[in-house]
């Protein structure tokens, strides 16, 4: 079993910043792709930003130049620094993690934290 835990959510005025940190644990061999998506009330959840395990980087296009992703390999996390944050960020923020738990482990299993709430707003 692998457990995802996240935080660092919270409110925050426009044009500020939050960092959310999320945490892998359990029974884990490697990692391949980590990522950010959100949710806003109404909406599906959608991708925010996403990293392999060898770095490269994508980010929706609502959130390029402002948000920045990156994982530790090492210590099985994943960052995200979220910049001139708007209105519009208000959403559950959601990390989750390609995980393979063994070495025989034909294919990557999806694993989602539990989310934390931001909320932009003056």
């Amino acid at each position: 079993q692998v457990h995802m835990v996240e935080s660092g959510g919270g409110l925050v005025q426009p044009g500020g910043s939050l960092r959310l940190s999320c945490a892998a644990s359990g029974i884990i061999f490697s990692i391949g792709t980590m990522g950010w998506y959100r949710q806003a009330p109404g909406k599906q959840r959608e991708l925010v930003a996403e990293v392999t395990s060898g770095g490269t980087t994508d980010y929706a296009d609502s959130v390029k130049g402002r948000f920045t992703i990156s994982r530790d390999n090492v210590k099985n996390t994943v960052d995200l620094r979220m910049d001139s944050l708007k209105p519009e960020d208000t959403a559950v923020y959601y990390c989750n993690a390609n995980v393979r738990p063994y070495a025989s482990s034909r294919t990557p299993r999806v694993y989602w934290g539990q989310g934390t709430q931001v909320t932009v707003s003056s």
